[in-house]
């Protein structure tokens, strides 16, 4: 953890796509679904809003008892992730801030991976790790794929079968009353936590004005063969939904779930692929470039614009999270549309929000296009009454 950080406390949040047999009516080329989970309405940050799994990182991400856990990758850099191509300058503080000088030997491309799929567990019950028993083949796979050690099968990320539920779902427990109870379930049942399937994919800080706290949050992705069984912890998340990007953002559209800014851009982004080998492909590739550390800044005039790094409104470039709060400027003036240089979400209202870019985003990374329109070949009428009741 990073105690000198002003305004922002640092978490992780993790993108989960998985394979389906089933099609989704009106959206039959999408292999794959995403998971959202539905935030309580008690929650101080956020309330009711559907966003990726992912929360807090808390000391026992960073503690040196992990370095016994995968006491076969010590000596690889990041302990198997390897390194990404984009210069140490550059990086997002969240990844660039050497966290030996805060007391941890734990890199924070591993602790923020490790905080991921903690959360991950204690909201929805999805585990993603490797039984020791398999490390060898791991090891191996980092040997022979570099900055990407993902050997298996299909070069999708698998969830081993190692205990019963009622097992899982005590330790569930235990790791929801302490994080630390994370390690030891590690240690206890001889599993790596699964850091090699997670790949980097952006860096959002919360604007100001937002109640509730604001956050560093860094964003992975993981792709995984088949969709696993959720149940949501029914104190921080009230319910769970797996559903193509195009489905998730059309119920949004509609009304029907309200989505995070963060999570309609990143939906939108994914809407570009709808083979989930495709994007698979591309997010392991992609993820050795690096990510932008990106900050919105709210613009109010007759709507409400969020200035992305890299629009020519945007106020700030290369500021630290440790130095000063950036805030809108409200001498920016007006942002039509027409302007060269736009990266923005601009909102109608709450539940009417589009991407506007029109530069070309940097680290190969995807700019987020609108949802595709369902396509109903041959019974219009029947499939889109299962569409309604599928959404």
């Amino acid at each position: 953890m990073n105690t000198a950080l002003r305004h922002w406390k640092e978490a992780a949040t993790l993108i989960i796509t998985a394979g389906t047999k089933g099609r989704s009516p009106g959206f039959t080329s999408w292999d794959h679904q995403v998971l959202l989970v539905k935030r309580s309405s008690r929650s101080r940050f956020m309330p009711d809003a559907y966003v990726f799994p992912g929360g807090l990182v808390e000391p026992s991400d960073f503690s040196s008892e992990w370095l016994g856990v995968f006491h076969a990758f010590r000596h690889k850099p990041n302990l198997g992730l390897g390194v990404v191509k984009q210069p140490a300058e550059t990086r997002p503080p969240i990844f660039a801030t050497d966290r030996r000088e805060l007391g941890s030997p734990i890199p924070g491309d591993v602790a923020f991976r490790i905080c991921a799929l903690r959360e991950t567990f204690e909201e929805c019950g999805v585990l993603l790790v490797v039984p020791k028993r398999e490390e060898r083949h791991v090891l191996k796979s980092t040997e022979r794929s570099g900055n990407h050690p993902l050997g298996l099968p299909a070069g999708l990320s698998q969830v081993t079968d190692f205990c019963g539920q009622s097992e899982l779902t005590r330790w569930r427990t235990l790791v929801n009353e302490n994080p630390s109870n994370f390690i030891k379930m590690c240690q206890v049942l001889e599993l790596l936590p699964n850091i090699w399937a997670l790949h980097e994919w952006g860096n959002w800080l919360t604007p100001t004005g937002l109640s509730g706290g604001r956050y560093d949050t860094a964003f992975y992705i993981c792709c995984l063969p088949d969709i696993q069984p959720a149940i949501q912890d029914n104190k921080e998340i009230v319910h769970l939904k797996w559903a193509p990007p195009p489905v998730l953002l059309h119920s949004f559209g509609a009304k029907e779930m309200w989505i995070a800014p963060p999570q309609f851009y990143e939906l939108s982004r994914l809407c570009h692929y709808t083979s989930l080998r495709e994007l698979h492909l591309f997010a392991s590739q992609r993820s050795e470039e690096g990510c932008e550390h990106w900050l919105p800044v709210i613009l109010q005039t007759d709507t409400q614009i969020n200035l992305l790094p890299g629009d020519e409104l945007h106020p700030v470039t290369g500021f630290s999270t440790h130095d000063q709060d950036p805030t809108t400027d409200s001498g920016l003036g007006g942002a039509g549309v027409s302007e060269p240089g736009l990266h923005r979400l601009v909102f109608q209202d709450s539940y009417s929000i589009s991407a506007q870019m029109s530069i070309t985003p940097k680290y190969k990374h995807l700019s987020p296009i609108p949802a595709p329109a369902p396509s109903y070949p041959n019974d219009p009428s029947g499939i889109k009454d299962n569409l309604k009741s599928h959404l």
